[in-house]
């Protein structure tokens, strides 16, 4: 880690803590964090930063758990089993945020491209591109009027419906490391086509992140496809 890495992750901490003190006494962020408050106290007023081991347990740990609680508050489940994310996916600060703790808590490599599919995982995936210095792309269900070359991905769902994602050629290099993100993963069929379309372009896939991970199928299917690590910030059953 060179020290531009490092103050990065310095900052990062100071974010989370941040974040937790707005709902938070120095006494139970204390308790929380196994911190002394009086050091809490310098960093959140940014009098002082965390060394950088400090730091990575507040990254990694304290921002992981509380992150995932965020998103647990925020997430409504209807009774058919669908998800309405739109208070995550919405808020752009929170997957800023999102974007580092996910990096550390999961030891992702650092990708040359964060590649989603449109619609509702565009918001993450510019926070984890922007996090990492990556380029962000999205496949998308049609194909784009002036883009002439694609990478194309199709697969039969079990409900019978053929789904076919489109993704411009040169979105993604040969050689490139791709990191594939989504606000959801439950079944792993969207996951696999994009993992599919990062195949095909000759790339190397650096990691499955999820905001969501609904059930254990999904994840399943991802961690058997990749050599990579693979993860969600929040599980439901």
């Amino acid at each position: 880690m060179n020290r531009a890495e490092k103050a990065a992750l310095q900052l990062q901490a100071v974010d989370v803590l941040r974040t937790l003190k707005e709902t938070r006494t120095y006494d139970e962020l204390a308790a929380e964090t196994g911190l002394p408050a009086g050091d809490l106290n310098r960093y959140v007023n940014g009098h002082v930063l965390p060394g950088v081991e400090r730091a990575k347990d507040v990254v990694g740990g304290v921002g992981r758990e509380m992150l995932a609680e965020e998103l647990a508050a925020r997430i409504q489940l209807d009774r058919d089993g669908y998800v309405d994310n739109s208070q995550v996916v919405f808020d752009q600060a929170l997957l800023d945020l999102v974007a580092p703790v996910a990096a550390e808590a999961f030891a992702f490599e650092r990708p040359d491209v964060v590649l989603t599919a449109a619609t509702d995982g565009i918001t993450l995936a510019a926070a984890m591109a922007s996090h990492f210095g990556a380029t962000v792309a999205y496949a998308k269900k049609s194909k784009e009027t002036a883009v002439e070359e694609f990478i194309e991905s199709r697969q039969r769902l079990e409900s019978g419906i053929e789904l076919t994602y489109y993704l411009p050629a040169r979105a993604i290099d040969t050689g490139d490391t791709v990191l594939v993100v989504d606000d959801l993963i439950r079944s792993g069929e969207t996951q696999e086509l994009l993992l599919d379309i990062a195949e095909r372009a000759g790339a190397e896939v650096g990691g499955v992140f999820a905001l969501i991970g609904v059930g254990d199928e999904g994840m399943r299917r991802a961690e058997q496809r990749v050599d990579a690590p693979v993860g969600a910030l929040t599980r439901l059953e």
